[in-house]
């Protein structure tokens, strides 16, 4: 079973050279920690940045430096900093390859929901459904059941939606997992010492699993 950092370091291997990627708030900021060497990334976040790099070492850290989710970033060379505005042009014309997000639930059919539980307060939906609606691909990273161990991946949604048959694929403390054309989820691999029958019993969306998964390779 992983932990957060072990969900990020995954989901980065699906990243490939040259892709702009903008990370999500919660699990998806720690991909920055994890770029394979070799591999050139520009990674960029809605209240304007472009060219981030790893979170900052304790002391090395610049306020006025932050993401999205108002965490101390680093910049690399050649970065830029503007508005949000033109940070959403970017999202709206469809410059990003690559978004990672987080999740409170994920459709069978690929739906998804993570800005808002109905009876709190939130500050507002960000940019995900900006998001959802203009990236390339999309892959959820999120815990496959919830505090009370319910799952997460569901027949449908039980939240209100951020976006309709958007999700591509998605990692969690358990798996990763492919979301179906058709409808359902496809085991892809498993963590380590995770049993494709404890995943099963996890999900209650359609699983579809082949007699032999792999394990998650680092």
């Amino acid at each position: 079973m992983l932990d957060k950092n072990g969900i990020a370091q995954r989901i980065a291997r699906e990243i490939r050279d040259g892709y702009y990627v903008n990370l999500g708030i919660g699990i998806p900021t720690l991909v920055a920690n994890y770029i394979p060497e070799g591999i050139n990334v520009v990674l960029q976040s809605e209240n304007g940045l472009l060219g981030m790099g790893p979170f900052p070492f304790e002391g090395d850290e610049d306020a006025d430096l932050i993401n999205a989710g108002k965490q101390t970033i680093t910049t690399l060379p050649g970065s830029s900093i503007f508005d949000s505005a033109l940070s959403f042009g970017m999202i709206r014309s469809q410059k990003i390859d690559l978004t990672i997000l987080g999740a409170m639930e994920v459709s069978e059919n690929g739906d998804i929901a993570n800005w808002k539980i109905p009876g709190k307060m939130v500050k507002g939906m960000g940019g995900a459904m900006d998001l959802v609606a203009s990236a390339k691909n999309i892959i959820v990273a999120m815990q496959h059941v919830n505090k009370a161990g319910e799952s997460k991946l569901l027949p449908k949604c039980t939240l209100p939606l951020t976006g309709v048959k958007c999700i591509k694929k998605i990692v969690t403390e358990l798996a990763v997992l492919d979301v179906l054309p058709e409808g359902g989820f496809k085991l892809i691999e498993r963590a380590p010492g995770v049993s494709v029958d404890f995943i099963r019993q996890a999900t209650l969306g359609k699983l579809f699993a082949d007699d032999d998964v792999p394990e998650m390779v680092f």
